[in-house]
């Protein structure tokens, strides 16, 4: 456990070259923990019967702060028909039509970052990606309440490896060391209930876009509809999974870019023409090189075969993403920054796996790639960005995400004079993308 909070990739990468594909970790924390590298044993799990393949188990130390009813810690039928509820503000169209919030949103952050002085990204990056969350997401728009939200969620959602303990073992926060996040995630929670009944009020509702006024019109129809507490849970697991985890994928893309000046000259001038392809490939290289999370988890329920070997009930296997990405078998010189090695790939969901897989995959993975390329996109045609011949930045595990040990320090040597910018921050849709 030592060894994996402090030195994780390394360690398992370790692990892997001198056991092989699968081995077996024994983790005070997660218990038994079966590894696996190759892609056909990950297709064996990811495609396997989810009543015997438990995600939300593997993810239950998770429930004191996502909720019991989240869809990231049920499991079987309920996870199911969870899922069904909440995946309609996750469709290409309606993620289509927050792109113009998403570039307002980071062009005014943008404007306020130094020029000529080193800072460290990720903090924009967790503003910029807050700052969507909030108006696409939960669609906040009282003024007091949106900067309360602003005020708390990052409170709630950067806690530390003392107060991660009492999210495991719920019973904790009764005690006087964890009262400030007992009281954090209750002001949250009265925002949230706030947004909530706001929401069931509204005589708008049809026509709002949120993915809050979604989940309250979810399931009307043929009576599954979520309760508030319900919907709260979910907000709470879309504001946890898709805030710091897009932040960091982010503040990881410039930090690659500035290292390689080749590939930051291309990317400036993708973002220029609007060549949306090269932007997603720069991100879903990132993913690869610095993926986010590092593995993902099943608790098997029941004896099964994997890898040639019989796996008793109780045991987490553990489809390894960084093992994975850095295979040479998989990826022809993995350790190279080359986001041309994802221009007009077809990939596979057991070689490239940052979201998870089968039927737990990230609801929000197709949000997630479009505000990566928009914010990217924004960034690349408003500042002109320094590179660098430092090293690049070593890896710090943050509870379960891989951030830049450093937050990805970068110098805007200058702002871009764009006369074509408009008033959402970017050229008429017509003269970006001729092709849509």
């Amino acid at each position: 456990m030592l060894l994996m909070a402090r030195w994780w990739s390394p360690f398992v990468a370790a692990c892997r070259r001198r056991y092989g594909d699968v081995f077996t970790l024994r983790n005070t924390v997660m218990g038994q923990m079966v590894y696996l590298a190759d892609p056909d044993d990950i297709k064996t799990v990811f495609a396997g019967d989810p009543r015997v393949f438990h995600a939300g188990e593997a993810n239950s130390m998770l429930g004191g702060l996502l909720g019991d009813s989240s869809v990231l810690v049920i499991d079987g039928d309920a996870h199911r028909e969870r899922r069904r509820l909440m995946m309609s503000p996750f469709h290409r169209d309606a993620v289509a039509r927050q792109e113009t919030t998403m570039a307002e949103i980071a062009a005014e952050n943008i404007a306020g970052w130094p020029v000529g002085t080193p800072f460290a990204v990720v903090p924009k990056m967790s503003e910029i990606t807050l700052e969507v969350i909030l108006r696409t997401v939960i669609g906040a728009s009282d003024p007091a309440r949106l900067a309360a939200l602003r005020d708390v969620m990052p409170r709630l959602l950067n806690v530390g490896p003392w107060q991660s303990m009492a999210i495991a073992k719920p019973h904790l926060l009764e005690r006087r060391p964890w009262r400030r996040l007992r009281e954090c995630m209750a002001e949250a929670d009265r925002l949230l209930y706030a947004e909530i009944a706001e929401r069931r009020a509204d005589p708008d509702l049809a026509s709002r876009t949120d993915a809050l006024a979604m989940l309250v019109q979810a399931g009307a129809d043929d009576g599954t509809a979520m309760s508030d507490k319900q919907i709260r849970d979910q907000l709470i697991t879309l504001l946890v999974a898709g805030h710091d985890t897009t932040a960091t994928g982010l503040s990881w893309a410039l930090e690659r870019l500035t290292r390689h000046p080749q590939i930051l000259a291309k990317a400036v001038a993708a973002a220029d023409s609007g060549d949306d392809e090269y932007l997603d490939a720069v991100a879903k290289e990132t993913l690869r090189a610095r993926p986010v999370v590092p593995d993902v988890g099943r608790i098997i329920k029941e004896p099964v075969e994997i890898a040639g070997y019989r796996l008793p009930a109780g045991v987490m296997v553990v489809p390894s993403i960084t093992l994975v990405h850095s295979s040479e078998s998989v990826y022809e010189r993995p350790e190279e920054f080359d986001p041309d090695r994802m221009v007009g790939a077809t990939l596979s969901p057991t070689t490239w796996l940052p979201f998870g897989g089968g039927n737990r995959r990230c609801l929000g993975a197709g949000f997630a790639m479009v505000e990566m390329r928009v914010v990217l996109r924004e960034i690349l045609r408003r500042v002109e960005l320094a590179t660098t011949t430092e090293p690049g930045e070593k890896i710090r595990l943050r509870h379960v995400i891989f951030t830049p040990r450093r937050g990805a320090r970068i110098t805007v040597r200058a702002r871009r004079d764009r006369g074509d910018l408009g008033v959402f921050g970017h050229a008429e849709r017509d003269e970006l993308r001729p092709n849509r």
